[in-house]
């Protein structure tokens, strides 16, 4: 950029080599750019990359980088110096209003996250204190060179403006670029090997290509039934619609057994050929279904096309290919948590934003879309909107249970408008058709005035050889597993998830080698675990719990012809738990207070059921997304930072996590006491930990039967965690305020 470049960003870590400030500029401008011209906001890529590191020209940082690389020797180390405040103030000057925020936003956040706009309590600055720092700016004029101030034409946000309430999106794209861009120029200058393993993947054309050679392999070695025939329907509907409809927002609405996960990804697959789509993004609920997804579509895809992201994938299988992929999602296929997934959306920090741009232009399948958190459920279907219009995104609800998500969603004050159904395109239109084909159970509801005692509903399952009853707390899967007789599983969170994926594969074995076997479980075992009973309990909840579980009945279609599997519906002794699950309880109540006749499975009912249940929601808004990102829109007054911690989907701020000896757990404990909190140690543990309610784990803390150790609390008593049953305290007297997640 200039004759002489003298001006450091970063020196090697061997010291011999200089990573020039003016090449870093231009290089992440670049990138910045690139990425940013998929939503048709290259120019302000450009610019963002090219303000960026304009603190670096400073003397102070240029003295800093020198002293603390070790590039210059000096006996003292040098504070850390403002570099990001510079840019942002800069932007300001260049640029008119409600132009210079965004940029200013994105400059001024780009390592410690996006700021609030005021400063707030507990929060580590906010933008108008940045913008006060002028004498940053002035400090590094001389040094500015001549090519940086350039700014050519800036289009509107997404090319053609934005609605106010996606305003804060479109800045956190441009914030996705800046940072992804920062991150890979300065891994290609500081770690040119580990650059070099990015990006090695099959194009989509290649996938599919796998794929169709995979499902032509499946279909050929098919048998012959009424199962199969209604299986292979669903596919060819799937990937005719997927070439034939435009890019926007799909259903497919499919009961449990229909093939959803091998149909939707050849929707996907098909869409994003003939709409150029840039990759395919499944969302899944729960971690429980992740796994056994994302291996589904790595034995087609090979491993290294597919990545897996979220918090409990397994540190000795994680490639480092899977790793990198994870930073920044630049593979095709990528299969990841509703809580990574929209918590990202709405988070201010770098590590969890740097992906963001590249979910622009992508095939998006929200899997068990019914599980879409209800208290959220406002800023979420925003967001989904967002994508859908201005990023070019297309959506594809999948699920058993399709909840109300179009029109007026809600009453009185709080309700507001989701999905304009006339913009849904179903896949399959005649649900009740399709539901009646693949009906594999019968629904046996309760008489809502009785009453069913724990003692009760052990002798009942004691009569069939094999059984899953599911209840609404772990407290009452203690009390009834503790009723039934030896041989009995449970499972619950009290379980750590090794000791829980354990379990689940013992209770397959024995399934498929048709030997008895009763489980008592909490409603941790609905979610999409793959698992096969003929007949199934399960204590009142709503009518989507209960439709769940009854996926765990009869799945395969293995029971006699002409014989469906029991699932029967029990009114539990003991309170459903305040909160969401009693209002789905209620909810059912209120429809079996009517003695008519129900199919409990229908499409419709279903469709009633979440009418019904979303009337009694109180907010559908719980982190006040309106407050902090939408009202003050159009004056660019954003609470970035407040908003994202207030996006957590799963609260656990008020829970503790035990660290817990079953079987590896016991050798990882003893690293951890020797070696401390080592990242991937921290990560592996993870798979061995159990979290309680802090009230839970004051008592068990009175006990003397964990200790605190690096800041962790793990068990000391060999007897606090049971091999059958998990953690083991005495529940007697202590609130279950814990749900089950």
């Amino acid at each position: 950029m200039v004759e002489e470049k003298k001006h450091i960003a970063h020196v090697s870590k061997n010291l011999q080599e200089l990573h020039y400030l003016e090449d870093h500029l231009k290089d992440v401008s670049d990138l910045a750019g690139r990425f940013a011209a998929s939503f048709e906001n290259g120019e302000w890529g450009r610019i963002i990359g090219l303000w960026h590191d304009l603190g670096k020209f400073s003397a102070d940082f240029q003295k800093y980088i020198r002293v603390n690389s070790g590039y210059e020797e000096d006996d003292q180390k040098m504070a850390k110096v403002d570099h990001t405040s510079a840019g942002a103030v800069y932007s300001k000057e260049r640029l008119p209003d409600l132009l210079w925020q965004p940029l200013a936003y994105c400059i001024a956040g780009h390592h410690a996250g996006l700021l609030n706009w005021v400063h707030q309590l507990n929060n580590s600055g906010d933008l108008q204190s940045r913008l006060k720092k002028t004498d940053l700016l002035d400090n590094i004029r001389p040094a500015i060179p001549n090519e940086v101030p350039d700014i050519g034409k800036l289009n509107p946000p997404c090319g053609k403006g934005i609605d106010s309430e996606y305003m804060h999106l479109w800045i956190r794209m441009l914030f996705s670029c800046l940072v992804d861009a920062d991150f890979l120029d300065t891994e290609r200058f500081m770690n040119p090997e580990l650059f070099e393993k990015r990006g090695k993947y099959k194009s989509v054309g290649e996938l599919k290509g796998l794929f169709d050679s995979h499902m032509s392999s499946l279909l050929d070695e098919a048998t012959r039934s009424e199962l199969n025939t209604v299986r292979k329907n669903v596919l060819e509907q799937c990937i005719l619609t997927g070439g034939k409809a435009a890019p926007g927002y799909f259903s497919l609405n499919v009961p449990t057994g229909g093939g959803k996960t091998l149909s939707s990804m050849a929707f996907a697959l098909q869409h994003a050929i003939v709409h150029n789509k840039q990759r395919i993004i499944f969302v899944i609920p729960y971690t429980s279904i992740i796994t056994q997804t994302a291996q589904v579509y790595k034995e087609i895809f090979g491993e290294e096309n597919v990545i897996e992201h979220h918090s409990n994938i397994d540190e000795d299988t994680n490639t480092q290919q899977n790793k990198l992929a994870s930073e920044n999602w630049d593979a095709p296929i990528i299969v990841t948590t509703n809580v990574q997934f929209f918590e990202s959306l709405y988070a201010n920090r770098t590590s969890r934003c740097r992906k963001l741009h590249n979910i622009v232009n992508s095939v998006i399948i929200l899997d068990e879309a019914q599980m879409l958190p209800s208290e959220f459920l406002k800023p979420v279907i925003s967001v989904i909107k967002g994508l859908v219009t201005h990023f070019g995104s297309t959506i594809l609800l999948s699920t058993a249970t399709l909840p109300a998500l179009t029109g007026k969603i809600g009453s009185r004050a709080n309700s507001f408008i989701g999905i304009p159904q006339e913009q849904i395109t179903e896949i399959i239109p005649d649900h009740e058709r399709l539901a009646e084909q693949l009906k594999r159970v019968n629904i046996e509801m309760p008489d809502i005035n009785k009453v069913s005692g724990w003692d009760e509903i052990a002798a009942e399952l004691i009569n069939y050889e094999q059984a899953l009853c599911i209840v609404n707390t772990r407290k009452d899967c203690r009390r009834l597993y503790k009723m039934m007789p030896e041989g009995t599983f449970h499972l619950s969170r009290m379980m750590c998830g090794a000791h829980i994926i354990d379990t689940i594969a013992k209770i397959k074995k024995i399934l498929n080698d048709k030997e008895p076997v009763r489980v008592i479980s909490t409603q941790l075992i609905e979610a999409g675990v793959d698992i096969d009973f003929p007949v199934v309990y399960r204590a009142l909840a709503g009518l989507d719990s209960i439709a769940q579980s009854g996926g765990r009945c009869n799945r395969e279609g293995k029971l006699p012809i002409g014989k469906l599997g029991l699932v029967k519906v029990f009114i539990p002794p003991t309170a459903v738990p305040p909160g969401l699950m009693r209002k789905g309880a209620d909810t059912m109540k209120e429809f079996l207070s009517n003695a008519e006749e129900k199919d409990f499975l229908s499409p419709e009912m279903f469709k009633k059921y979440f009418e019904s249940f979303y009337c009694t929601i109180n907010t559908f808004d719980k982190p006040d997304i309106k407050t902090l990102l939408t009202l003050n829109a159009q004056e660019m007054s954003f609470q970035f930072a407040k908003a994202g911690g207030n996006f957590r989907l799963i609260d656990d701020k008020d829970t503790v996590n035990i660290l817990v000896k079953y079987n590896e757990g016991a050798e990882l404990i003893e690293l951890l006491k020797r070696k401390g909190p080592e990242p991937w140690l921290m990560q592996k543990l993870q798979r061995f930990s159990v979290s309680v309610h802090q009230n839970d784990y004051l008592n068990i803390k009175r006990t003397g039967c964990v200790e605190e150790v690096h800041g962790c609390y793990i068990q000391s008593d060999p007897y606090l965690y049971d091999s059958s049953a998990g953690l083991a305290f005495n529940f007697e007297g202590i609130e279950e305020l814990m749900l089950v997640k």
